[in-house]
């Protein structure tokens, strides 16, 4: 009742200003989004043991409709200072009672709070502040691969020294007070409630703009308590908490939680008693070169390191290189790009050699099904929310448009793994497969040994000004490398080995903005 109260006062203060004079200028943003979609094999897997999946992906049904709206209310009294609320209701699926949208859609828990920040200057400078849970997001113009892209609570400064160069540094705090306290009989390391729990975030972007030219170096430090996602049962990654838990899980530990030789999970991640504050950081060069208009050259580079003293085999470490480049003409911009990421090696007692993320959902510019691009709510990341691990090339038509207010992008992608055949055997012995979700894993996780090729196409028609329909299919052929040195290694004991089917979806999004 709280949140619909917050609502209702909100749409008070709007109406309240259209009919009175204030000071306070209230302008109001929103978004409606109604999606269907329509697909199977989005985990890539058949039958094994006698055993079929069912839906698209183990938790949808091949056909889902979804919604989601997003409401904004902006307080402005002057250039130098505003406040802005946005809330959030969905993607909420259509009958599933949690969501809201069973009959009689009555649920008082499913409206979201996603920003409430402020935005001020300091009297007399051109220093912007904003604090607040905000969007925060590393640079990369070409891929749109982000280590961190989330709304998070933060403070942001920012300042333009100049027409060329402009500094924004940034204090977030993803985590804190999560911990309850360890309720077992060892408290010689302090395991008490809120203790060594908090997860603080620190960055430096330095935007460099000349004329046709753009870049931005950026850094990012981050400590994580040893606390920060402990359960009370004392396993320290237990208790990753937050709507975005699953990425964070993915984005910063090892594949197999550092398990030791054959990935025994009795000596999972689980087991790691931390006593310290791991240290991890980022850093980037992303840029464009548009000097040339109507070509574009675009690149992303970014390296990532998370290290614990206590235990190395949680240390992740690794890179990211992506290039693109594409020319615009009348009707379309045809583009051609690729990327290289670097992979684990054959050893897993020794880390991950993967980049690591801190929230990795992206908008990824590259891919809408393999990856985390679609713009709206259609189902997408069948390969993964970020490009850890893999490489690729492909080839784009964007923004084709031979028809007023209707537009066509197609792309075609073909990718592969850069982690070592070793790995695989390893996590096939214990039982587990290339899609399994276990930790250091959100989806799925290919060798050198693996390939996919990726088709789309969307189409977008503008058929009000502020009413778009978009009709999008895609499609990801997957090569999974099954012989004994990798995926098929689970023969020895016996096991079958599922079934590779292949991922395809049909969208159809009908989005109202204002």
């Amino acid at each position: 009742m709280k949140k619909i109260a917050t609502l209702l006062l909100a749409a008070g203060l709007v109406f309240g200003a259209a009919t009175g004079a204030s000071a306070i200028d209230f302008k109001a943003k929103g978004q409606w989004i109604m999606s269907f979609d329509y697909g199977q094999n989005g985990s890539f897997q058949g039958k094994y043991k006698g055993h079929t999946p069912t839906g698209f992906n183990g938790k949808e049904d091949d056909f889902e409709a979804r919604q989601r709206v997003r409401l904004q209310l902006d307080a402005v009294a002057s250039e130098s200072l505003s406040g802005t609320v946005a809330f959030e209701i969905g993607k909420a699926v259509w009958g599933k009672d949690s969501a809201g949208t069973a009959l009689g859609a009555d649920k008082t828990d499913v409206i979201k709070l996603r920003w409430a920040y402020i935005d001020w200057m300091v009297p007399e400078t051109d220093l912007k502040v904003r604090m607040g849970i905000q969007p925060l997001i590393t640079p990369a113009y070409a891929s749109g691969n982000s280590v961190l892209n989330a709304d998070v609570a933060a403070v942001v400064a920012s300042y333009q020294i100049n027409e060329m160069v402009g500094v924004t540094a940034f204090w977030a705090r993803p985590f804190n007070d999560n911990f309850e306290g360890y309720q077992g009989t060892d408290h010689k390391n302090g395991w008490r409630a809120n203790y060594m729990d908090n997860m603080d975030a620190f960055g430096l972007l330095v935007p460099l703009t000349f004329d046709g030219v753009k870049v931005t170096p950026w850094g990012m430090y981050s400590a994580i308590g040893p606390n920060t996602f402990r359960a009370t049962d004392g396993d320290a990654f237990d208790n990753i908490t937050g709507t975005a838990s699953g990425l964070v899980g993915a984005g910063l530990l090892p594949v197999g939680g550092a398990r030791h030789k054959n990935f025994d999970s009795a000596d999972g991640v689980a087991s790691r008693k931390l006593t310290s504050y791991g240290n991890a950081w980022w850093g980037g060069l992303s840029g464009e070169l548009t000097m040339f208009d109507p070509f574009r050259l675009a690149w992303d580079f970014e390296y990532g390191s998370v290290t614990w003293e206590d235990d190395g085999r949680l240390n992740r470490q690794g890179w990211f290189a992506t290039l693109l480049a594409e020319y615009k003409l009348d009707w379309a911009t045809p583009g051609l790009y690729g990327w290289y990421a670097s992979g684990d090696d054959n050893n897993p007692a020794n880390g991950s050699e993967r980049l690591p993320s801190l929230d990795a959902d992206n908008t990824n510019k590259y891919s809408t099904f393999a990856f985390d691009g679609d713009p709206f709510i259609a189902r997408d990341t069948v390969i993964g929310h970020n490009m850890a691990g893999t490489w690729g090339v492909g080839a784009r038509l964007k923004d084709m448009s031979f028809i007023e207010d209707l537009k066509h992008t197609f792309r075609v992608n073909f990718m592969g793994g850069t982690n070592s055949k070793s790995m695989a055997k390893k996590l096939s012995l214990d039982g587990k497969w290339a899609n399994s979700g276990m930790d250091g894993m959100e989806a799925m996780y290919l060798t050198t040994g693996d390939t996919a090729l990726e088709l789309g196409l969307t189409n977008t028609y503008k058929m009000y000004e502020n009413f778009t329909v978009q009709l999008e299919a895609d499609y990801v052929a997957l090569w999974l490398d099954t012989s004994k040195s990798a995926w098929g290694a689970r023969h020895r004991e016996g096991r079958s080995i599922p079934q590779t089917k292949d991922a395809w979806n049909i969208n159809a999004s009908f989005v109202y903005s204002f």
